[in-house]
């Protein structure tokens, strides 16, 4: 990955983690924000990570709860 990607991934995990830890999903839309007022492509690749970070998460649930039900 590129610069701007790596650093938004980065950023994604950190919001995601201070999501979990202070249950506020706001975290992610301020943390846009901030990026968004310098760098919108930084702020594109941030949403990018998250969703992606997001959608990971759900998959391995499906695929834990799934696994769990045939064991």
């Amino acid at each position: 990955m590129g610069i701007v990607e790596d650093l938004a991934d980065e950023l994604a995990k950190e919001a995601l983690k201070a999501v979990d830890e202070h249950e506020d999903d706001m975290i992610i839309e301020r943390v846009a924000e901030i990026l968004g007022a310098d760098s919108i492509t930084t702020q594109e690749a941030f949403m990018t990570a998250i969703r992606v970070r997001k959608a990971d998460r759900r998959a391995r649930v499906y695929l834990s709860k799934l696994n769990k039900t045939k064991a």
